[in-house]
């Protein structure tokens, strides 16, 4: 597992902003995509936003036109820029990677989650 550490959540007035950031710690592993998924209490854990090696990014329909998502490959990581929130994109946010190790063994790691809370 490569370890994601990520920051940038909190507490927000619906139209403001934040930006999360997730950075992949260590050295012996190559990142092939970068993204976050968002999970609220009771609902389905939802992607919210991916960018790949090449800076091809998805988003969902939800947060399209509001959310952009950088990364910066030789750092290991990764932006959602997220504007106009609303009360809707409450949730814990969870940064993932996708890549591979050195020995060309595969991974999936997932970050520790920060809270973002949109309320007037």
């Amino acid at each position: 597992q490569v370890p994601l550490v990520e920051s940038g959540g909190g507490l927000v007035q619906p139209g403001g902003s934040l930006r999360l950031s997730c950075t992949a710690s260590g050295s012996m592993f190559t990142i092939n995509g970068m993204g976050w998924y968002r999970q609220a209490p009771g609902k389905e854990r939802e992607l919210v936003a991916q960018i790949v090696v090449d800076g091809t990014t998805n988003y969902a329909d939800s947060v399209k036109g509001r959310f952009t998502i950088s990364r910066d490959n030789a750092k290991n990581t990764a932006y959602l820029q997220m504007n106009s929130l609303k009360p809707e994109d409450t949730a814990v946010y969870y940064c993932h990677a996708v890549g591979s190790y050195t020995n060309f063994r595969s991974f999936i790691s997932w970050g520790q989650g920060t809270q973002v809370t949109v309320s007037s």
